[in-house]
């Protein structure tokens, strides 16, 4: 019988490679049996196939729970008390000297700060009355102020002065993909996070990868876990941004499952950020063909890692015609790129089409490749 069970799953890769609709009892040519047939399923052997029943829902559920609990340990969040902002070429400052007016942009001219401000030069300095070339570059406003202070006291008895950006223009970060606003973000003596950012790009948009997002800095590409820090308020998922860094939303497209076989509309189902599982799926696709469907021949083929796992695929058995299968159905937790194929009776018909198992998932492979490229 689990043999029988493997040539359901060469069906169902064979089904989502070419997209068409294969009818029960149809012949297949070049198909011949033989040593090539003979070692394929030998390989079929990899295939680990499993019933849904009250026992496997309690083992996926401990094992979901586990997970939750290693996430839930307490993890260090991000600390922005000590964040100063570093000054850049290109970044204009006021400087405002209290009790000296003609050290002051008078208040009724009417040109804005960052046209009389005083930009950092390329040479790193700004030049203020009897202070030429202030050091300035990576500096922060606090030293700048101390240089000032230690310049004017020479010609100034305590000067009480004040000093602010008004434009930063030298530091930028990037936010790209699946957001609302994707662009180019400043850095200012405001801490911007990683949060922060896709905040201010409008937050993700409807095809966006509600999941994970990649952060890079400079050669190194970091995935953050972003659901887990809205739903489980992990902050350490968080980082304080600077200059150069890249934020990335990528695409939903990894997300779906793909429901086959004799059902009513076979078609793909996105896995939403509340979850999908096998009976949402069957009922987004209109449910089983009742007149042709064997019940009992529901599957979910989930593709393994071979040479980490030792496995092909893990394939998992709904028996539907028993009424409890539906509260087991509700609790199978689909994840992303499961297949689910419903057979039609008999299940001996699909014997001629063993062979398409494992070119089918090489294929599967590849076009991901593609599509991540």
């Amino acid at each position: 019988m689990a043999q029988s069970y493997k040539t359901i799953i060469a069906s169902a890769c064979f089904l989502a490679m070419s997209g068409c609709t294969i009818i029960p009892g149809g012949h297949f040519e070049g198909l011949q049996q033989g040593e090539q047939t003979e070692n394929l399923e030998k390989e079929l052997e990899k295939v680990n196939i499993q019933l849904i029943d009250s026992a496997l829902i309690s083992l996926h559920k401990k094992n979901l729970q586990n997970t939750d609990l290693q996430r839930k340990m307490p993890k260090a969040g991000l600390d922005v008390s000590s964040y100063e902002y570093k000054l850049g070429v290109g970044d204009v400052l006021t400087i405002g000297v209290w009790d000296h007016p003609e050290l002051t942009i008078p208040a009724a001219v009417q040109r804005s700060a960052e046209f009389d401000g005083f930009k950092v030069q390329p040479d790193g300095t700004i030049t203020f009355a009897y202070a030429p070339k202030v050091p300035a570059l990576g500096m922060t406003v606090s030293q700048v102020r101390e240089e000032l202070v230690k310049r004017l006291s020479r010609v100034i008895e305590d000067p009480q002065i004040d000093v602010k950006v008004v434009s930063f223009i030298s530091q930028k970060v990037y936010v790209t993909g699946e957001v609302k606003q994707p662009g180019v973000f400043p850095v200012t003596e405001t801490p911007l996070t990683l949060i922060d950012a896709i905040t201010q790009a409008g937050g993700l948009n409807e095809r966006a990868d509600w999941k994970t997002v990649t952060f890079t800095r400079g050669n190194d590409t970091e995935v953050i876990r972003l659901d887990d820090f809205y739903s489980k308020g992990d902050i350490s998922q968080n980082r304080l941004l600077q200059h150069g860094d890249v934020v990335h939303v990528s695409r939903n497209d990894q997300r779906n499952v793909y429901v086959l076989g004799d059902v009513k509309r076979a078609g793909t189902v996105e896995i939403n950020r509340y979850g999908l599982n096998l009976a949402e799926a069957l009922s987004e696709v209109g449910g089983i063909d009742e007149r042709s469907a064997d019940a009992n021949g529901i599957f979910v083929l989930r593709k393994r890692d071979l040479e980490r796992d030792g496995v092909i695929a893990d394939v998992y058995q709904l028996h539907a015609k028993n009424i409890a299968s539906l509260v087991l159905a509700e609790q199978f937790e689909l994840g992303p790129q499961d297949i689910v194929y419903v057979t039609s009776a008999p299940l001996a018909r699909w014997n001629k089409v063993i062979s398409l198992l494992l070119p089918a998932l090489t294929s599967v492979d590849r076009l991901q490749d593609i599509d991540n490229q």
